[in-house]
């Protein structure tokens, strides 16, 4: 290429090398674009297994950023005008050149980082992760600089990879879409245990994303697929947890309400006692 085209374009004159730029990141921006195009296929295809789509995923961001720059070095290796001055600088700048890396320092560590997700696969397209409280969803894309989670409404989070990469993460769906939800309920001091045992488990079982995960031994051994605890009483209430397995983590907040829900209505029905709240200064007056 870099032979035909002095036959076509002056690199001696302003407007000749003007010319040579346009055309070398027109083609450049072409190639580009198919690359993407051919990778986007492959995406597309490989929507059931997450380690190759994401190590495509992360490809085909790197695309444009990768041809963009050897563009940018073609351009400058065949311009005379270009190679004389970059040869200048290159060789007598050190301390432009210790400038310009400090500056990137921050982007170079993002670009690193990427790699080593893509590579080491603490998570990938599709998972679904959780940071802390507030910053929780589904991983959508991994760029060179960032990684972007699609929460639950429908926001997206963009978080440094350099970031991203250095905090602990909760990552529901690495190995096993199977999650094991705890579902808390309370109920009054008064109240029959076992028969709101026997009310959660039913209804628990009713949901369509609850699971039977019992190992065969227990299934043998005739024990519920939902296991149901009292974890402690206190003064005005009773605290009653469900262990109950999903098969699908992104529906556990949607699962977790409903339980309750029908949970609380079957408590009304058969007249289970609700905790009553305690007035303490009630109390004191009354001891007084």
């Amino acid at each position: 290429m870099d032979k035909l085209l002095p036959y076509r374009f002056n690199l001696d004159t302003f407007f000749g090398i003007l010319g040579y730029i346009i055309v070398v990141f027109l083609v450049s921006w072409v190639i580009s674009r198919l690359a993407r195009a051919i990778i986007w296929q492959l995406i597309k295809s490989k929507k059931e297994d997450r380690f190759g789509r994401t190590s495509i995923q992360f490809l085909r961001n790197s695309v444009s950023f990768v041809i963009g720059l050897l563009s940018v070095i073609y351009v400058i290796m065949t311009v005379p005008a270009f190679r004389s001055k970059a040869t200048l600088i290159f060789s007598g700048a050190g301390i432009l050149a210790a400038i310009i890396g400090f500056a990137a320092q921050a982007a170079l560590s993002n670009l690193i980082a990427g790699a080593f997700i893509v590579i080491f696969r603490p998570f990938r397209v599709g998972d679904y992760i959780k940071l802390d409280d507030t910053r929780v969803g589904i991983v959508e894309d991994i760029t060179l600089r960032h990684t972007v989670i699609n929460n639950f409404e429908n926001k997206r989070l963009i978080i440094p990879n350099s970031v991203i990469s250095t905090d602990s993460i909760l990552n529901h769906t690495i190995e096993d879409s199977h999650v094991l939800s705890f579902n808390n309920f309370k109920i009054g001091l008064k109240a029959d245990i076992d028969l709101a045992r026997r009310i959660i488990q039913e209804e628990a079982v009713k949901l369509p994303t609850v699971i039977d995960y019992r190992t065969p031994d227990q299934v043998m051994s005739d024990v519920h697929q939902v296991d149901v605890r009292v974890i402690d009483i206190y003064p005005d209430h009773i605290h009653m947890r469900a262990y109950v397995w999903l098969n699908e983590p992104f529906q556990e907040f949607k699962t977790k309400c409903a339980l309750k829900e029908a949970v609380h209505k079957r408590f009304l029905e058969e007249g289970v006692h609700l905790p009553i709240p305690i007035n303490i200064n009630e109390i004191i007056k009354r001891a007084n």
